[in-house]
């Protein structure tokens, strides 16, 4: 522009300042962000060699505007991210709020207040450990070593008492220095972790936990880990469904719900294992506190690995791997040599682990009939309040196992859910180590029962199906029967099918005197009853 011919400069009637400095050319661009917003003006007056702008001046400043423009867009980005990061913050800390075990609740397993008159976090370890000996339970009286483990009798604090007892069963309590408080504050908070719903709630995520203790206590796959190991495999065992929702991977993509933009797969395996390490973040939970740094990093590792290997698409990639390993251990002699195999190698480790992972998932099919069968419903039940909002929400029809519309085929749907998922980890697992023989011997017992139930429905089905077949062929009769007897003019049965506006047509016809082309011709009305009732009987069955 040349400021010195157009009107918007007529201000320009001397010097702007003390320099006699005065505005001859311009060349002015607008600051562009990202998004094609105009955030700015950039300006330049007058070239020191006194020339105008030319057009490499303005490829310039095109360059630099759209530098500015991307510098103003990151200066407002970085902005909303720290005002995103202190509401997420915020939001944290009401869920913490929430989920945090109060200090009248932790009175309920440390009574220090009734006891010693003060706080647990006044009170010395040894206080706290006195009276953790009374009132957590006993290993074997409360079968915590049992694979046939039974919560239905246990209330949820008894849960969490058991879960404690845990890890003084691992021996980690005193060499890795959990403070005995922190230990019992975060198994409460666990517990409040999980939602209120019919299945994937605490007594789930308990049974979870025990199950994996029992793995590597009573099945001896121990044997292959550190006690820091171990710890981590249990504890991630607890927490592998804290804060679940009652529904699927997949309905959280359809639903369009955040965890599933935030996470691209395992969806909700990775918001359990983000929850768990909220958890553990603070001090007045973090059960890992006093591990050095090389330890912290190991087992966060492993809750990642074992949380995260829960997702049952990622069980079936694994598989042949676990398989190759059992395979492998068959060909050693000597066990003490295959331990030492074992243990040299951390990928064969976390594999062995991520199905230890899926058998403890999946332990409620390998448990006693009694107790299966009531968990196999609450599952079920679970499943068909997921269908109900697929039918109602998503406005699509859900697969026969989420339809409650379905329920009889429950047996059959277990009968598959045996054979082609949990059949093969409890095989190669009893291949594996002969102490893990009974979960197999469990399944299978479970499988005759469901087949037993699926053999009976269908019997019953296939029975309502001769009956319903059975009625439709008398009904069909009675309507045969009782044309040709109204053909005959003999039928006066109230019940009659002919006694409809067809039948009364077909009354009235017959009658009616007949032409020498009606089936009744007069030969025919010369015969006996009984020779027209047998002609008329034949003439009907050929019509039909």
């Amino acid at each position: 522009m040349n400021a010195a011919e157009d009107e918007f400069f007529d201000f320009q009637t001397e010097p702007l300042d003390e320099s006699g400095w005065t505005i001859k050319n311009v060349l002015s661009m607008p600051i562009v962000n990202k998004k094609e917003e105009i955030v700015g003006v950039a300006t330049f007056y007058n070239r020191k060699d006194g020339k105008p702008f030319d057009e490499m001046d303005e490829t310039l400043m095109e360059s630099l505007t759209q530098f500015l423009g991307w510098s103003v867009l990151n200066t407002d980005t970085y902005d909303k991210m720290n005002k995103l990061e202190n509401r997420k913050d915020i939001f944290q800390d009401m869920v913490l709020y929430h989920v945090k075990c109060r200090k009248d609740e932790i009175q309920k397993i440390l009574n220090t207040r009734e006891r010693w008159g003060k706080e647990p976090d006044e009170c010395e370890e040894e206080e706290l450990q006195e009276i953790l000996t009374e009132v957590l339970p006993n290993a074997k009286k409360a079968e915590i070593l049992e694979f046939h483990f039974c919560d239905f009798d246990h209330s949820e604090l008894d849960l969490v008492k058991c879960g404690i007892r845990m890890y003084y069963e691992l021996k980690v309590v005193d060499k890795f220095h959990i403070p005995r408080e922190v230990l019992v504050r975060f198994m409460y908070s666990l517990s409040k972790g999980y939602r209120k719903i019919t299945y994937h709630n605490w007594r789930h995520g308990f049974n979870v936990g025990q199950t994996m203790f029992t793995l590597l206590m009573t099945g001896d796959l121990k044997r292959y880990y550190t006690d820091l190991e171990c710890m981590a495999m249990v504890t991630a065992g607890f927490c592998h469904d804290i804060d679940h929702r009652g529904t699927n991977n997949l309905y959280q993509m359809k639903s369009g719900n955040p965890l599933a933009k935030l996470h691209g797969s395992s969806i909700l395996e990775r918001h359990h294992l983000e929850f768990s390490k909220t958890l553990l973040r603070d001090e007045s939970l973090n059960i890992y506190q006093n591990l050095n740094r090389r330890q912290h990093e190991v087992v966060i590792h492993l809750m990642d690995v074992a949380i995260i290997a829960t997702d049952l698409a990622l069980y079936f990639k694994k598989r042949t791997m676990f398989q190759k390993i059992v395979d492998q251990s068959k060909t050693y002699e000597n066990w003490n040599d295959w331990t030492k195999y074992m243990m040299l190698e951390t990928t064969r480790k976390e594999i062995v682990m991520a199905m230890m992972m899926t058998a403890c998932d999946l332990s409620a099919i390998a448990k006693p009939w009694e107790i299966q069968s009531k968990v196999a419903l609450s599952v079920a039940a679970e499943f068909w309040e997921q269908g109900d909002l697929e039918r109602t929400v998503l406005e699509q029809q859900p697969i026969p196992m989420m339809d409650r519309n379905k329920a009889d085929e429950l047996p059959k749907l277990q009968c598959g859910f045996i054979d082609f998922v949990c059949s093969f980890v409890y095989k190669e697992f009893s291949r594996f180590h002969v102490e893990i023989t009974p979960m197999l011997e469990r399944l299978m017992n479970n499988r005759k029962e469901w087949n037993a139930l699926k053999e009976q429905h269908e019997a019953k089905v296939a029975a309502m199906e001769a009956a319903n077949k059975a009625k439709e062929e008398a009904a069909a009769a009675r309507r045969a029967w009782c044309l040709l007897h109204c053909r005959a003019a003999v039928c006066c049965s109230h019940d009659c099918p002919t006694d409809s506006s067809r039948g009364r047509q077909d009354r009235k016809r017959l009658t009616e005197p007949q032409s020498s082309s009606s089936c009744f011709n007069s030969e025919l009305h010369e015969q006996s009853p009984e020779v027209r009732f047998t002609n008329g009987r034949n003439e009907i069955f050929n019509g039909f």
